[in-house]
């Protein structure tokens, strides 16, 4: 027996805007539909949007929901969320606001919120006209989970947009994995390799930022050795480790000669092939623009 909100039960046993919308032919307003999932699969949405055409702002909202509770509760609250937002506003309405407007979902639930993300999105883009293949990553990717339907794109959404750390949770919020089994694998891999990326971009916004920062603060008068090493030990610690160990990995200071900075990698950094990359993406580069231009960092 899943545990259910209030709100998700009562929108449930009372759901507000369902059935179909019809087409009145009034001047100035457009019905615009979108539709996800399909009952072989478990779940299917169709949203119905009532536009005003001369300032695109959503009118009325409707749905008709082939699943379960959540589904069914879920889509009822992202109509009652989006009337009387423009469309460039609706499409900022993400799964994780759906369901916390619902006061929470269970977590094998989630995908049901995400059915309502991607239903609105469709029936947006349907009414400007876009192909889905235009917008769609997921006609871009490669598919990984045949049971579904779920190509790597659309797991890589999910898991930058939730922050989802195991396949278990990719499969609550894409249904990815669900099925047969044999794609976990797959999705373990593209966590790690989403992981690295958000760790590098990370990065790259840590030393935009030092830059800055440095260009504002001007010329500094130079460090004693004391200072140095307290400062190197400090970036490595606050701006480094974190972003490394969130990876799986870590690091550690281990001297300090001149310009020279030997470091032990630990963790999946010591065993990463990519560990060069690491030495010089993660904290060469960061030491250079917080200290010094010279340091070279070597892992012993």
């Amino acid at each position: 027996m899943w545990d259910y909100t209030e709100k998700v039960l009562e929108l449930f046993y009372d759901p507000k805007n369902q059935g179909a919308m019809e087409d009145t032919h009034e001047v100035g307003i457009k019905i615009a539909t979108g539709e996800v999932g399909s009952i072989a699969c478990g779940d299917a949405l169709r949203l119905h949007l009532k536009v005003e055409e001369a300032t695109d702002k959503i009118l009325d909202a409707r749905f008709q929901t082939f699943g379960c509770t959540s589904a069914i509760a879920s889509s009822s609250a992202l109509t009652e969320m989006i009337k009387g937002l423009t469309l460039d506003e609706a499409l900022k309405v993400t799964n994780k606001e759906i369901a916390a407007y619902l006061g929470g979902l269970p977590e094998a639930k989630m995908h049901c919120s995400v059915m309502g993300q991607e239903a609105l999105e469709a029936a947006i883009y349907n009414y400007r006209g876009i192909p889905l293949a235009a917008h769609d990553d997921d006609d871009e990717g490669v598919l990984i989970c045949s049971c579904f339907g779920i190509s790597d794109a659309k797991i890589k959404k999910a898991i930058q947009q939730n922050n989802l750390f195991s396949a278990e949770q990719v499969t609550n919020y894409v249904k990815a994995g669900g099925g047969c089994g044999s794609c976990l694998a797959k999705i373990d891999d593209i966590i790690k390799e989403v992981k690295q990326e958000l760790a590098k971009e990370k990065i790259h916004n840590q030393s935009e930022l030092a830059t800055n920062q440095s260009s504002q603060l001007g010329q500094q008068k130079p460090l004693t050795n004391v200072q140095r090493i307290a400062l190197i030990q400090k970036v490595l610690d606050e701006e480094v480790r974190p972003v490394l160990i969130a990876d799986g990995g870590d690091v550690e200071l281990y001297d300090i000669q001149g310009d020279k900075i030997q470091v032990i990698l630990k963790g999946a950094c010591g065993s990463c092939p990519s560990s060069t990359a690491t030495l010089k993406i993660a904290i060469e580069s960061r030491l250079r623009e917080r200290i010094s231009k010279d340091i070279i960092v070597e892992a012993i």
